[in-house]
């Protein structure tokens, strides 16, 4: 994978925050179908890709706080599983609202990286199957492809057992 440095490319907070953090990536801009709001598996379809290696970015809340949860679009996140990871009892997915209000970004271009506030990131462990996965870019009709590695570097993230089929 090339190193992309051009901040400009995308022009979101997730690219702005890996170009600042010198890592390399790369940006895939798709269209949109506005009636689709099935996100991921569209930049899956779109782009030409493995489904199992687009990494859908969802907030759910473990006992009162945001956690960010990153999975396979072909799945869902386990939220039992997700609580475990997190030391917590209980987790529910996150009102939408205040998902795209503390992330910054709308429902379907949800970034795990550049968030407006950053909050405990977690990386299914499929996503080490694969050299790099794809996550959204910030918006809809835009994914980023990155390691693994780099993702859970600039998210300050841990990889887990966190999805179901």
């Amino acid at each position: 994978m090339a190193k992309h440095t051009d901040a400009a490319a995308g022009g979101t907070p997730a690219t702005i925050a890996l170009a600042a953090a010198g890592i390399r990536f790369l940006p895939h801009a798709y269209a949109h179908d506005p009636a689709n709001t099935n996100y991921g598996t569209e930049a899956a379809s779109a782009l030409g890709l493995d489904p199992e290696q687009v990494f859908k970015t969802l907030l759910a809340d473990v006992d009162g706080s945001l956690v960010v949860a990153i999975v396979p679009v072909t799945g869902s996140l386990d939220l039992r599983a997700l609580a475990r990871v997190m030391g917590g009892k209980k987790a529910v997915m996150a009102d939408p609202g205040v998902a795209q209000r503390k992330t910054g970004y709308i429902l379907g271009g949800i970034s795990p990286i550049g968030q407006k506030n950053q909050h405990p990131t977690v990386l299914d462990e499929t996503a080490e199957l694969y050299p790099s996965i794809f996550v959204s870019g910030g918006r809809r009709g835009f994914d980023i492809e990155l390691a693994p590695a780099d993702l859970l570097s600039i998210t300050d993230g841990r990889i887990a057992a966190i999805a179901r089929d």
